[in-house]
């Protein structure tokens, strides 16, 4: 069994990731077997509504990502320094206000959820779809709210292998309603979105139960006092996650308003197409920043320097194999990919593998500044790791799908994303470059 104290190099730093990046790819699932049966079964529009509310709904189970990326520093962290019974109340605390948020956020998003449609630019049968498909997910919100926590502290737990259990099992559910409700009974958006909501059940209840009796891990649930001070400083370290999936979304409904105005419904499920590839893809960065995290936390509390340049060392090594491989995959199976989601319509197919082309150049900078992003979190630096975060997904991708689209059309669009990954790469080295002495990776 690998334990977070030991030494790590890539051949373990892989072993200890896998289920990680596994259960981040099986997460990343549920949308493109959605997008998949819906847009095969139901037609463009209702797929364009998928992708079009999707960016909402992501905003609110956020805050469980935020939670659970900056409680497994803080939590791995306490273990580094020997103090088992706090890391557990840490811990405790940050399950019951991660469920506590999700019942609030999934009621006052059920409430606001048309009037945000229409904001956006959503009318007509869109509108419809947008509204029926969001509510539907938005009953599920506190089982969102813990399957995005615990996944993130299965690894912090020792327990990756059984995130990746669950994770599957989430998955596994939401593939097969998919194609019960949706291919067989042919019910929809209804269908596709119950699919969803129960298979985010199967993934946040699971892991309550396992942590709320005697296991094996090292964590466990038990009683906490509240302590206001915990809960801000695992916000400050997961504010960059946080920071990251809203601006992810806010830059959705941006690019999505974009390419209203220059292709219409088209260019949205055309979009939704590389969104749901780049979920995919980019879900083995995140992974592998996940099991790394805690990993980095606890040398970090234990004060073991060299490992930490030894981690840093060997994740540049490996996320950039990570990223040649994803970008020679983009490039080659961007059309097939294309024909399983939009095959039936042939105009649509040859604008969403044009994107795919353009697109793909991304992967080979991704991955660097999620890693980033993710390592200033685990040695509790969540200024550094928010900044990084919020200059890739919000600064640069917006001032790119604004400025470009004005240079170049429509092709401006798919190479603004391009653009703000190379741009992110650079800041996130300025940063490490930066701190390498106050942290001793250098």
């Amino acid at each position: 069994m690998i334990q977070l104290s030991d030494h790590f190099d890539c051949k373990r730093l892989l072993r200890f990731t896998f289920p990680s990046i596994i259960m981040m790819v099986f997460t990343s699932i549920y949308g493109v077997v959605d997008g998949f049966f819906v847009s095969n079964y139901a037609g463009k529009t209702p797929f364009a509504a998928v992708n079009f509310i999707f960016p909402v709904l992501i905003i609110l189970g956020c805050p469980g990502f935020m939670l659970g990326t900056g409680g497994s520093a803080l939590i791995a962290k306490t273990m580094g320094e020997g103090d088992k019974k706090r890391a557990n109340q840490i811990f405790s605390l940050l399950i019951y206000v991660g469920a506590a948020a999700g019942v609030v956020l999934g009621a006052a998003g059920i409430a606001l959820l048309p009037s945000v449609a229409v904001l956006l630019g959503a009318e007509g049968r869109l509108l419809a779809d947008c509204v029926t498909y969001g509510r539907i997910i938005l009953l599920a919100g506190p089982f969102f709210m813990l399957q995005m926590e615990f996944q993130c502290l299965f690894a912090t737990a020792e327990k990756p292998k059984l995130g990746l259990t669950v994770t599957v099992a989430a998955g596994v559910t939401n593939m097969v309603l998919d194609w019960l409700l949706v291919g067989v009974f042919r019910w929809g958006l209804v269908g596709a979105a119950a699919a969803t909501a129960v298979s985010q059940a199967v993934g946040g209840v699971i892991p309550l139960i396992y942590f709320a009796r005697e296991n094996s891990s090292l964590l466990r649930l038990t009683r906490c006092p509240f302590d206001g001070a915990v809960l801000l400083k695992t916000c400050a370290n997961g504010s960059s996650e946080l920071m990251s999936n809203i601006s992810m979304s806010v830059v959705s409904m941006l690019y999505n308003g974009q390419l209203m105005a220059k292709a219409g419904e088209d260019g949205v499920a055309a979009y939704g197409v590389l969104m749901y590839v780049s979920m995919v893809f980019q879900a083995i960065f995140i992974g592998y920043a996940v099991g790394t995290a805690p990993v980095v936390g606890y040398h970090h509390g234990a004060g073991n320097r060299g490992e930490l340049k030894g981690l840093l060392r060997r994740s540049v090594l490996l996320i950039g194999g990570f990223s040649a491989a994803m970008c020679l995959a983009g490039e080659t199976l961007g059309r097939p990919l294309s024909v399983i989601f939009v095959g039936y319509d042939p105009e649509l197919l040859d604008m969403t593998a044009h994107a795919f082309a353009i697109f793909s150049v991304a992967f080979l900078f991704s991955g660097f500044a999620i890693f980033g992003s993710s390592f200033f979190t685990a040695l509790n630096d969540g200024l550094t790791s928010a900044l990084i975060s919020f200059l890739r997904t919000l600064v640069f991708q917006c001032a790119a799908v604004i400025i470009f689209p004005i240079l170049w059309g429509l092709d401006g669009i798919w190479w603004s994303i391009v653009a703000a990954e190379v741009m992110a790469v650079a800041v996130t080295l300025a940063f490490l470059t930066a701190k390498r002495k106050k942290y001793g990776y250098a």
